[in-house]
């Protein structure tokens, strides 16, 4: 396992990194140097030319990793050989229905998430619209959303871009939302709770340490919380 050194600039080194370290948070976190922010060059931040915003979508189509608020409410790649520890750990080896049937769920995720299950992949314009989400509306959606993510039970799969009457993109890409269980498939599925919750924190971290061996031991362990 390589340490988590690099520097980004196309989109071919973000997919190897992907690959590489199979975590790859977007943004600076507690683990000071553990971010794509932190490693990639100016050009392909923000910048006049297609960079890290534009290649999140190919990305996360190429490698096939989970992309979505994993550590501190902030966005990550996880490779699709890391996600299912990760997310056994974090659903504490519930899936979905059981989780609800336990009272652990509160009935607006529930809502939130059924709704996403029965239309996924869906964009976050046409699930706000679908939820009755909006001005005029309910309230919550940003943060029922980056929970679900939290707990691994929801994913953003791609992102879409709107186009103009001459058929260009334009804008922000917007983030289209799956469950891991559509997106990743059988391998997930077959994956997911073959360990107790606790081996699949202790692999989780076990492969932070190896990619980050400088690293704080809590504040690896305060991105797995």
């Amino acid at each position: 396992m390589k340490n988590f050194d690099f520097l980004i600039k196309t989109k071919q080194d973000l997919i190897d990194a992907v690959n590489d370290y199979g975590y790859v948070p977007l943004f600076r976190n507690s683990v000071p140097g553990f971010s794509v922010e932190e490693h990639v060059s100016r050009r392909a931040w923000f910048s006049s030319e297609e960079g890290v915003w534009e290649w999140k979508g190919p990305v996360i189509r190429e490698t096939g990793c989970a992309y979505g608020k994993f550590f501190e409410n902030k966005a990550v790649f996880v490779s699709r050989e890391c996600f299912p520890d990760l997310a056994n750990y974090r659903r504490d080896g519930y899936d979905f229905d059981a989780r609800n049937e336990d009272g652990l769920v509160p009935y607006r995720d529930n809502e939130l998430y059924n709704l996403l299950a029965e239309n996924a992949p869906v964009v976050s314009k046409r699930l706000k619209y679908l939820g009755d989400y909006g001005r005029n509306g309910k309230k919550g959606f940003d943060t029922i959303i980056a929970r679900l993510q939290s707990q691994c039970y929801v994913v953003i799969s791609d992102f879409v871009y709107e186009l103009d009457k001459h058929g260009n993109t334009y804008g922000w890409g917007i983030a289209e939302y799956s469950t891991p269980e559509k997106f990743l498939g059988e391998d997930f599925i077959n994956s997911v709770y073959s360990k107790e919750p606790g081996e699949s924190y202790e692999i989780a971290l076990s492969h932070l340490k190896s990619i980050l061996p400088g690293a704080d031991e809590k504040a690896l362990k305060k991105l797995l919380k």
